[in-house]
Formats: structure tokens, sequence, C-alpha cells
């Protein structure tokens, strides 16, 4: 298995407030991890709640005993939000911060996921797959069929999501399971590149790169060339 990642700041903003790892190592009973968390709040907020939330979140799966990785994975997510409220409560300054989390681990051929919040996981096989579902107001706004998929892109509340790791006394983690195929690669991503580049250019970059590093250097790049207007976190994944 080979993985890279890579996080900038983008063209408009000062502070990078996203956070990403990777370990292709066992963390306790889980033989690889992967996490994109994209923080939010003002002043440092963000940037403390993201990093905050990955770390407490490696920690405590490596603390773990559990055998099932959905367990694993649930008990982690609860307890770093209710250690980032409790965070939140000690400094004005951290008042309203929360992030988003994609969460992932290989194992054999399966895929395991958790997303809360916007931040995504792709599969770039013979196409692009979006594995999570974005929990914003205006995926929400698609599904009742109120805008189409185009007009959610440029919507003027796409930034508002509907979950996130901090912003409830309970937050559930939205699970999933996939088969990986022989080729698949992996794309875990924060918002500062899925809203800068269309699926199809996504597609299109990574498959055109010979290696992972080149391809999420291409990708952020891309994004920066298109505006840059967030910060942008890649992870590639080859399994």
């Amino acid at each position: 298995m080979k993985a890279f990642a890579a996080t900038d700041v983008g063209v408009e903003r000062k502070i990078n407030q996203d956070c990403v790892y990777y370990s292709l190592t066992e963390i306790g009973p889980l033989p690889n991890l992967f996490i994109v968390a994209d923080g939010m709040g003002g002043h440092k907020a963000g940037d403390f709640a993201s990093r905050y939330t990955v770390d407490n979140f490696v920690s405590k799966v490596r603390e773990s005993s559990g055998k099932d990785t959905v367990d694993i994975i649930d008990d982690a997510v609860t307890w770093v939000n209710t250690s980032l409220l409790e965070k939140a409560g000690e400094s004005p300054d951290y008042t309203g911060m929360g992030t988003t989390l994609v969460v992932a681990t290989v194992i054999d051929n399966m895929l395991k996921v958790a997303n809360v919040g916007d931040s995504r996981l792709y599969i770039i096989g013979k196409d692009i797959r979006q594995i999570t579902r974005d929990h914003s107001l205006v995926e929400e706004m698609v599904s009742l069929g109120e805008i189409d998929r185009k007009a959610a892109r440029t919507h003027k509340r796409k930034n508002i999501i509907t979950r996130a790791i901090g912003g409830d006394a309970k937050v559930e983690a939205e699970m999933f399971c996939v088969e990986l195929q022989p080729g698949d690669k992996i794309l875990m991503c924060s918002d500062g590149l899925s809203n800068m580049i269309e699926d199809e250019d996504i597609f299109k970059i990574i498959k055109d790169s010979p290696e992972i590093e080149e391809a999420a250097k291409r990708l952020i790049d891309t994004a920066n060339e298109n505006g840059g207007k967030d910060n942008i976190s890649v992870i590639l994944i080859e399994p």
C-alpha cells in the first residue's frame, strides 16, 4: 500500500484550518488509518479544532481494545466530539468551533469509511465515485429536489454544514463499507478541493498522473489556479 498527503492554505485564506493524517502501519486494532478534518471557527479556533480532533481521534483508536472496526471508529467519533465540546467551553476564543471529519481504513480489500460534515472520500477506478455523502444544507436541498446538482456547486449557502464534530452534544458518523477492485485509488479531500475542481477533472488528473504524489500536487495546483478560495487538503491512497 502507498499513500501521500498534502495540505495547502489556498489563495484567499491566511490560516490553514485543515488537518490531514495517515499511517500505513497499525494504529491500535486498525491496520492503517487515514483522516481529513476541515476546521471552522473564528481566529485560530478552526485550526485548533481540526488538529485537536485528529490528534485525539488517533489516540483513542490507539488505546482501543475493540474488535469491530465500525465500533472502534464510532466510539472514537463520540469521544472526540465530547472532548471538543468541553474544550470549547474553556475559552471564549473557542466558542462555536467545530470540524468536519472523514476517516478511512483498508482491511484486506474492504474500505471502511466514516464521515461527519462535507469533507469527502472518492474511489477512482474506471470512473470516479463519491462514497461519502455531504452533511450540508445544499445536499439536503438536492435530495428534496429543490435544486439540481449543478446549482448546488455555486449555491450561496453551500458552506452551511448540518453535521460536525463539536456541533452538538451527540453526533453520528455516517458509515460506508466498499469492496475495492484491482487498480482502484482512494481520494480523501476537504471541500477546498471539491469546490474548486469538477469531479471529471479530478478523475482525469489522477488518471493522467503516473504517481500519486504528482497527482496530489497537481490537484492542489489546479484548485489554486481555479481560485483557491479555501484551504485544500488531499490524501491519495493506492491500496
